[in-house]
C-alpha cells in the first residue's frame, strides 16, 4: 500500500457536516441554510465541494425537497459520530478553560504588590468576577523561584535586567530615591549628595536579592556595608524615619512619607537610580486566560 496523506485532506470540514446532517433533518437545502445561518448558495457549494472531495452524490435536489442519496445516508451516520465526537471535545475543553480561569497565582516583587497590583486586581475582579486571584509576595529572586517552580502564572519584578530563565515585558519604569528623616544632616544640606559620599554612607537597604538592592549594587561601583538590611520596604521607611540612616526605596513607596515630610528626598549629584517593571513568566508564548488580562490591565496607560 501507498502512504496516505494527512487525515484532514479527505475528510470533510465539521461546517459541512453539520449541513449534511440538517438537511438530513430537514428534508430541505434552503432550511438547512436558513439554521445554519448561511446562504442557499454557499450550502449547495458546501455539499458539491463535499462531493468532490468524497467522490460519491451525497444530495438528491428535486421541486419537492432534497432527500440523502444511499451514499449520503450512510455519510450522515459517519457525519453524526464525528460531529457528536466533536461536541464531546469541545465540551472538555471548554472545561479545561474554565477550571484554568477559575484560579490565578501571581508572584510579585514587593514594591508591585504593595503599591501597584491590588489597582489591577480591582480592575480583574471587574471583567473576571469568577477568578479567585493568589497573592505570592517577595524579592524579585523569590518571584522568579516561584514560577520556574510552576508555583505561580505571571510574575511581576522590579530590577535591571530580566531574571534568567524567563520570559517577559517591560511594563513601565521605576526611579529610586534616598530619603531620609527631616533631623538628618541630610535634609538641610543645600548641595547635593555625591555618589561617592552616598557609597560612603552607611544605609538602610533591602535584602540582596531584591530589585532595589540590585540597582543600587549596579548603579554603584562599590559601596560601604549597609546600616541595616530588612526584607520589607515598611520596615526600611520606619528605620529611616526613626532617624536611623538614609534609605533608598522606589518612589512610589514613599508617595506618603514624603508628602508629609515624614522623609524628605536627598537630591543626587551625579547618580540616578532608574530602573524597569516587567511581567515575567515562564519560557514560551505570553499567558493566557486571566493571566493574559492581568498582562493587559499592567501594560496599559496609567490614568
Amino acid at each position: 500500500m501507498g502512504e496516505r496523506g494527512p487525515i484532514g485532506h479527505r475528510v470533510p470540514d465539521l461546517a459541512a457536516l453539520e449541513l449534511l446532517l440538517a438537511v438530513a433533518r430537514l428534508g430541505s437545502l434552503g432550511r438547512a441554510a436558513a439554521e445554519l445561518g448561511i446562504s442557499q448558495p454557499a450550502a449547495s457549494g458546501r455539499i458539491r465541494t463535499m462531493e468532490r472531495l468524497l467522490g460519491v452524490p451525497l444530495v438528491e435536489r428535486s421541486p419537492r425537497g432534497s432527500t440523502l442519496t444511499r451514499a449520503g445516508a450512510l455519510v450522515t451516520d459517519w457525519a453524526r459520530r464525528i460531529v457528536e465526537a466533536a461536541e464531546a471535545f469541545d465540551a472538555g475543553a471548554q472545561a479545561l478553560r474554565s477550571h484554568r480561569d477559575s484560579r490565578l497565582t501571581v508572584a510579585a516583587s514587593m514594591t508591585i504588590a504593595e503599591y501597584l497590583l491590588p489597582g489591577w486586581l480591582i480592575a480583574l475582579r471587574g471583567e473576571r468576577p469568577g477568578t479567585a486571584v493568589s497573592l505570592l509576595a517577595g524579592n524579585s529572586q523569590f518571584v522568579a523561584e516561584r514560577l520556574l517552580a510552576g508555583d505561580a502564572d505571571l510574575g511581576f519584578v522590579e530590577g535591571p535586567a530580566m531574571p534568567p530563565g524567563l520570559a517577559g515585558v517591560v511594563i513601565g519604569g521605576d526611579r529610586l530615591v534616598v530619603a531620609v528623616a527631616p533631623a538628618h544632616p541630610w535634609a538641610r544640606r543645600r548641595a547635593p549628595v555625591t555618589a561617592a559620599e552616598l557609597a560612603a554612607a552607611p544605609l538602610i537597604l533591602r535584602e540582596e536579592g531584591s530589585g532595589t538592592r540590585q540597582v543600587l549594587d549596579d548603579a554603584l561601583t562599590w559601596h560601604a556595608a549597609p546600616l541595616l538590611e530588612l526584607a520589607s520596604t515598611t520596615a526600611v521607611k520606619s528605620a529611616a524615619a526613626g532617624g536611623a540612616g538614609p534609605c533608598v526605596l522606589s518612589e512610589l513607596a514613599l508617595t506618603e512619607e514624603l508628602a508629609t515630610r515624614r522623609l524628605v528626598e536627598v537630591p543626587l549629584a551625579d547618580v540616578a537610580f532608574t530602573r524597569k517593571l516587567r511581567a515575567v513568566w515562564r519560557p514560551g508564548p505570553e499567558p493566557s486566560g486571566p493571566a493574559r488580562d492581568l498582562l493587559a490591565l499592567a501594560r496599559a496607560p496609567a490614568r
